[in-house]
């Protein structure tokens, strides 16, 4: 790492192919407001939808969410992270063949991805992260990959002894040989449904099923997302999310007071795409939430083994149903959660103890010390 003397540099990553690229625009832009100039670096780099890393834009005000449009613009450079030891310089790269022109941005100390969805938050990027051997922010590559499918995050925390709702998972293979099985299985479910595709996130491609009648449709809709499908029974109840961050050294990871998301909006079947990012004037977040004493103790007892299920560094978030009758169920994680300022994660721990500049630089320490590799 440079020293003391030094401004750490951080490459904050974002854009990316999924349908929450434009959340994670203006999240970059949110990231690099709150990093300190005195202290830091940034080296911008955008991913455009379709996967080609350019320049990013170095002034962060125009990086806004502004009616879910914001989109990473093409570019005649591309940006290259190669791998090796950590040492390696990152490239900007012009023209081809004999025009060819290689320019070094210098050694990063430290990424800092804001990305969401497939080929962000799922363990693909970390993985070059790894092989690039340059400190990140986040999670690793399995409780990334593992967290991301909720199949399989569901598995994890099945066998961890906590606890999870009814679901029938869904892949293209069984949709298209097993139809009928999969439908039986279905019926040991009680409505409402939630069908998701299982890869995906914030909310997008999910649709609440009242009937059989409409659950064909609701697979196919949430396979044009994902191939892959989760059919959740629905929980009764109310839904309480948490903030984890990691610990420094040995020491265990932190959990932020719970937060509630109230819909006051009578349209809001449920907490959707277009609720959390587009039309938000009905949403109220109650933080700390309206629970008891023992409630509160037991969900951020809960979130932080959760963490620690999967291995989870960095930061999560961990949602939960908390059932009329007082029974704490875990929804899902999430390993790179919402982190505008206006998000559930930073808010959670602005209410708790710790501001959004706080946490970034708090994040980037946490890497720092991490590492690479098996530690």
């Amino acid at each position: 790492m440079n020293t003391m003397q030094e401004k750490i540099r951080v490459a904050v990553i974002y854009g990316g192919a999924s349908g929450e690229h434009p959340i994670s625009c203006a999240t970059a832009g949110a990231v690099m407001s709150a990093l300190d100039s005195e202290r830091y670096e940034v080296i911008p780099v955008g991913i455009c939808k379709d996967g080609r890393w350019v320049p990013g834009e170095s002034d962060y005000s125009k990086l806004q969410l502004n009616g879910a449009t914001t989109e990473v613009q093409g570019s005649d450079t591309t940006i290259v992270l190669p791998p090796g030891n950590g040492e390696q310089e990152l490239l900007a790269i012009t023209g081809s063949g004999t025009e060819l022109k290689v320019t070094s941005l210098g050694k990063i100390d430290v990424l800092f991805p804001v990305l969401h969805g497939p080929f962000g938050e799922d363990g693909t990027i970390q993985g070059l992260f790894e092989m690039a051997g340059i400190p990140y922010v986040g999670c690793g590559v399995f409780a990334s990959a593992a967290g991301m499918d909720k199949d399989y995050m569901k598995i994890v925390l099945q066998a961890a002894g906590i606890p999870v709702g009814p679901y029938v998972a869904v892949t293209a293979r069984q949709w298209a040989t097993q139809r009928e099985a999969v439908l039986e299985k279905v019926q040991n479910l009680a409505f409402p449904l939630y069908v998701k595709p299982a890869r995906a996130g914030s909310s997008l491609g999910i649709t609440r099923v009242t009937d059989y009648a409409e659950l064909v449709a609701a697979i196919e809709a949430a396979q044009a997302h994902d191939p892959k499908v989760v059919i959740e029974q629905g929980i009764a109840g109310r839904e309480i999310e948490c903030a984890v961050l990691g610990g420094r050294g040995y020491a265990e990871c932190r959990a932020s007071l719970p937060g509630e998301v109230v819909m006051a909006a009578p349209d809001a079947d449920f907490y959707d795409f277009e609720h959390k990012y587009v039309s938000t004037a009905g949403l109220e977040m109650q933080v700390p939430a309206k629970i008891t004493a023992e409630q509160t103790a037991a969900i951020r007892a809960l979130a932080i083994d959760t963490f620690n299920a999967f291995g989870c560094e960095g930061l999560t978030r961990v949602d939960f149903f908390l059932t009329d009758a007082g029974e704490i169920l875990v929804n899902e994680i999430n390993t790179l959660p919402g982190f505008t300022p206006f998000s559930m994660y930073p808010v959670m721990w602005e209410k708790t103890d710790m501001s959004y500049a706080q946490l970034v630089d708090e994040l980037i320490s946490l890497a720092l010390e991490r590492g690479t590799g098996l530690h």
